[in-house]
């Protein structure tokens, strides 16, 4: 049975600056709540919901679940930003936004700081390996280890025979690789590190894992801000490689970019398809706790993808009674299978539904908001 992994307490750190303003209150100062006049002496309330953080939570937000969201609640308006999952948990510890969004889970020194704060599971996701590796049409078999010893330069060069040993018959080239890596407080490379801290002991005892680990200093090596920065700097930079949340896995593969099967704990290598990233979620729902914060990087079992991950939602229950209200209803809506889990909103993502156990679970710590 796969153990538990929780974060240590410099796994998560500010890497934004805070915009001033208290709960209940826009990230652009303005007030949430605006009474707004409508015919006769009636009045309806017009409420912001303002997210920020994932850049891997992003495109469900913006491209899926903001305009749908309007027809549900149409006094409610959300707003999103990809800012990175470091800067979404300290803003929605700050206050000064009503939604942290996150691959990463608080950790446990920042919750016995924040003991108002909970970690809501709003999806399952999955990261990618991506290389751009020109002629190299398939799909290459890379290893934590492998990875590792790339991105602490013990590895230089594509035809290195710790590659080439995994993908025999394939001729890759005698040219550097160029790693590239997360410059922002970053969920993802809180995920990929972890997976190299589980495959590489070296690793694990020297940058372990981290939303901002200490990169090791690689020749050539370039740090890169969210996501869409990655992605960018993987399509410009030939030979490169990097980690990327799967919701740019599109994007990615638009740009010609390639991305690996990798190795699971069982030692096969896998692709992320659905049904993997499925078989790697079901290995570890029985072991949701309570307040949901766990790790699903490197789940047992044969057809386990080795790097999934719930997308949390980071709240503070002290809200005032009508923000409570709205958050609640939004929250239960994309929590349900029936609201933003049907896969009319997450396929296009490449995410998947929460199981019905961690809904339910959801529902219980969606209720303490307001308390």
């Amino acid at each position: 049975m796969s153990k538990v992994k929780w974060v240590s307490a410099a796994a998560i750190t500010v890497s934004t600056v805070l915009i001033a303003s208290g709960c209940g209150t826009a990230a652009n100062g303005t007030s949430n709540t605006t009474p707004q006049n409508t015919t006769g002496s009636a009045k309806s309330t017009s409420l912001t919901i303002n997210e920020t953080g994932s850049s891997l939570l992003y495109p469900l937000f913006n491209g899926q679940w903001i305009s749908a969201y309007k027809s549900v609640a149409p006094n409610v308006k959300i707003t999103a930003a990809s800012t990175g999952s470091g800067a979404g948990i300290s803003q929605a510890i700050a206050g000064t936004v009503q939604i942290g969004a996150s691959d990463a889970y608080m950790a446990d020194a920042q919750m016995q700081q924040s003991p108002s704060m909970v970690n809501i599971p709003l999806a399952i996701s999955a990261q990618q390996i991506m290389y751009n590796l020109p002629g190299i049409k398939q799909h290459l078999d890379l290893s934590g280890d492998v990875l590792a010893k790339i991105y602490t330069g013990q590895i230089k060069y594509w035809d290195d025979p710790a590659i080439t040993s995994l993908n025999k018959g394939v001729k890759l080239p005698h040219e550097q690789i160029i790693p590239v890596h997360r410059s922002d407080g970053s969920g993802d490379s809180f995920l990929f590190t972890q997976y190299l801290s589980d495959t590489n002991s070296a690793w694990k005892n020297s940058v372990s894992y981290s939303t901002t680990p200490s990169w090791p200093s690689v020749s050539g090596g370039i740090g890169a801000q969210g996501n869409d920065g990655v992605v960018q700097a993987l399509s410009q930079n030939k030979y490169s490689i990097g980690y990327v949340g799967i919701s740019w896995l599109d994007t990615g593969s638009q740009e010609g970019l390639g991305y690996a099967a990798l190795e699971s704990k069982s030692g096969n290598f896998l692709l992320p398809t659905s049904a993997n990233i499925k078989a790697a979620a079901n290995a570890m729902v029985n072991q949701v706790p309570d307040d949901e914060r766990i790790s699903l990087v490197d789940s047992p079992g044969a057809n386990s993808y080795p790097i999934i991950n719930f997308e949390y939602a980071i709240i503070n229950t002290k809200q005032p009674s009508d923000m409570a209200s709205a958050m609640k209803k939004f929250l239960k809506w994309a929590s349900s299978s029936s609201g933003g889990n049907s896969s009319k909103y997450l396929t296009p993502v490449h995410f998947l539904p929460l199981p019905a156990s961690v809904e339910a679970k959801n529902q219980v710590q969606i209720d303490k908001i307001g308390s």
